[in-house]
């Protein structure tokens, strides 16, 4: 059954306030260029200076869990992506992750690293987006949240420029992620950093990370529902 706000505007306890869901593949991660259904949730506490999701901010649909159930369903994935947003500033964000594990589905669920993952499902592969300074955010990561990764996790850091870099670079050591996690990702900020740029600077440290483009963003401009 939908669900419905209440009067006083009230979510119901079985809902969630959606963006978008759409079938696409994969961008970036470990699962880059995979068919995949993304689950877009509305809000987010963060404002970075090169977010590209600034449409997630507000607005969005309710939906009851089940109905956000059913239209993953209907594009019969083998992968989920629960994104933002933030997802995890809706409660509701940990049983529908738990829902969609439940249904066999490989889920991933992208968070900005500013709010805790202690209660995600053990089986969702959590994709955290460490904040660097040029982020205009690096205030709000919750280092916290390092010991809840798991060799199944991956740690994203989207780097702006050389500073970025360099403090990208001693957080990798200082948090030894290389041994906590599959895949620590650097990517660049897109139309900031050159990618070549990037790429040299990791093969010039030996760095053991993964470097990470956008993929959508090549095939589709960044368009809303890819």
């Amino acid at each position: 059954m939908g669900a419905v706000a209440t009067a006083d505007g009230v979510v119901a306890a079985d809902t969630l306030r959606i963006t978008e869901i759409f079938y696409s593949l994969q961008g970036e991660a470990r699962t880059v260029g995979l068919p995949t259904v993304f689950v877009r949730l509305t809000g987010c506490p963060l404002r970075c200076l090169y977010c590209d999701t600034e449409y997630a901010f507000h607005g969005g649909e309710i939906m009851s869990l089940e109905h956000i159930a059913d239209q993953v369903a209907a594009h019969k994935p083998a992968y989920v992506t629960v994104t933002g947003g933030e997802p995890l500033a809706q409660p509701n964000c940990l049983p529908l992750l738990s829902r969609l594990c439940d249904q066999g589905y490989e889920v991933s669920l992208e968070t900005s690293g500013a709010m805790s993952v202690a209660g995600v499902d053990p089986r969702v592969v959590k994709v955290l987006d460490l904040k660097t300074p040029a982020s205009g955010e690096v205030a709000r990561n919750d280092y916290g949240n390092v010991q809840y990764l798991t060799p199944n996790d991956q740690v994203k850091f989207v780097i702006c420029d050389r500073g970025d870099y360099e403090w990208a670079r001693f957080k990798l050591d200082e948090y030894t992620l290389g041994d906590r996690v599959s895949d620590v990702l650097f990517s660049p900020s897109h139309e900031q950093l050159a990618p070549r740029e990037l790429a040299e600077w990791i093969l010039g440290d030996g760095l053991q990370v993964r470097l990470q483009l956008q993929l959508h963003k090549y095939l589709w401009d960044d368009a809303p529902g890819h």
